[in-house]
C-alpha cells in the first residue's frame, strides 16, 4: 500500500521545476552564445562559403586558360624558331675568279 507523504511530493515538484527552469536557462544561453557569435563574425565581414566555391571556381578557370596560352605562346616560338640544317641561304656566294 501506497502512502502520500506531503513533503516528498512538495520535493518532487520543486526538483521538477528546478529541471525545468535549468533546461530553459540552458537553451537561453545557447541562444545568446549563437547570437553573440552571429554578431561577431558579422563584424569581421567574413566570406560565405558559396561565395568562395565560386571564387576557387573562377581561379582554377582562370589557371586552366592561362596554362593554355603560355602552351599556345610556347609552341607558336618553336614554330618561328629556324630549323637546323644544310640550308645555305645564309652564306655568301663565293667569286669564281677567288
Amino acid at each position: 500500500m501506497q502512502t502520500r507523504n506531503p513533503i516528498l511530493d512538495e520535493f518532487a515538484k520543486l526538483t521538477t521545476g528546478a529541471m525545468g527552469l535549468a533546461q530553459a536557462a540552458g537553451d537561453e544561453a545557447k541562444a545568446a552564445f549563437r547570437s553573440q557569435t552571429d554578431r561577431m563574425a558579422a563584424e569581421m565581414d567574413l566570406v560565405r562559403r558559396d561565395e568562395f566555391d565560386v571564387l576557387k571556381a573562377e581561379v582554377a578557370a582562370l589557371r586552366a586558360e592561362l596554362a593554355a596560352l603560355k602552351g599556345a605562346k610556347s609552341s607558336a616560338a618553336r614554330q618561328k624558331k629556324p630549323g637546323k640544317g644544310t640550308s645555305t641561304a645564309s652564306v655568301p656566294a663565293q667569286d669564281a675568279g677567288s
